[in-house]
């Protein structure tokens, strides 16, 4: 995880390679920086678009690099590709990990934790507990 004001300038072409994939809950204009940073053969998963739906991109990342754009889709996953999903996530995701990135609030905490996250200030996994 990398803070976001490091793809959130205007996206070049091609920017140097940094990594190898990502994965991007954001859109618009930090996809964009993503895929431009994406190395040769890389491969990038979209699965929000919290900052919009455009992508002012070029096709350079995947023309020039082999780059790969993976749609995530949460919605129309098929219930049979969403149980192996969640197999692998129960066998394969160290809950002691997990645990150390989340923070549990309550329903009340909701509303003030919006402009936290917003602001960047907000880190991890948020589990709202409904009593």
């Amino acid at each position: 995880m990398i803070d976001r004001a490091e793809l959130a300038g205007t996206p070049k072409p091609l920017a140097k390679e940094r990594w190898a994939g990502g994965v991007d809950s954001v859109g618009s204009t930090t996809l964009a920086n993503l895929l431009s940073m994406t190395r040769y053969g890389g491969a990038v998963a979209a699965c929000g678009l919290a900052a919009g739906m455009d992508l002012p991109s070029s096709v350079a990342p995947f023309i020039l690099r082999g780059v790969c754009l993976l749609g995530i889709d949460s919605v129309m996953c098929p219930i049979e590709r969403r149980r192996v999903a969640w197999q692998r996530l129960a066998t394969d995701l160290d809950k002691a990990k997990l645990a150390d990135i989340t923070k549990e609030i309550s329903l009340d905490e909701v509303a003030s934790f919006g402009p936290k996250i917003l602001a960047g200030e907000v880190r991890g996994r948020i589990v709202v507990k409904i009593v």
